[in-house]
């Protein structure tokens, strides 16, 4: 039950498939019109300037070509827009939240034992959370047109 496989399945089988891939390729002209890496005549460093400094002039270059070394020159991003208005039930919901963590942090304040203030402040915080949540809109925003795109 020696099953012995073709060798073509090899490294050198690999090799050889790449070299074909490779002279089909030059074949069909790809890669004809890349640059070589030695430079032209035209594009060697000129022989009377030292560090082999570009003679172009002012009217050559383009916005890209200029230096970025200006420290005051940086990106300032534009004013945020404002915050909405929070509306009474968000008001609500987030007053349950500060006042189910007063109970649970200070339960003397409203004549409470710790044993009766915990749980009652830990329902209140989730009646605020669970409000909040509730709250959430999943529909399109009432500014929005036909065709908003992808919906998720």
């Amino acid at each position: 039950m020696n099953s012995r496989r073709d060798s073509t399945d090899g490294p050198e089988d690999v090799d050889a498939t790449f070299a074909e891939i490779v002279a089909g390729l030059e074949r069909e002209g790809v890669g004809k019109s890349l640059p070589d890496d030695e430079p032209d005549e035209q594009e060697a460093e000129p022989a009377g300037r030292p560090g082999g400094r570009s003679t172009a002039t002012a009217a050559d270059r383009t916005p890209d070509d200029e230096p970025d070394d200006d420290p005051d020159d940086h990106f300032i991003p534009p004013e945020p827009p404002p915050l909405p208005a929070l509306r009474p039930g968000t008001i609500a919901a987030l007053l349950l939240i500060v006042l189910g963590l007063v109970v649970l942090l200070f339960p003397g304040l409203f004549g409470l034992e710790s044993r009766l203030g915990t749980p009652l402040a830990l329902i209140v915080l989730c009646a605020g959370v669970g409000w909040l949540i509730l709250r959430i809109r999943n529909g399109p925003p009432p500014d929005s047109g036909w065709d908003d795109g992808a919906v998720l």
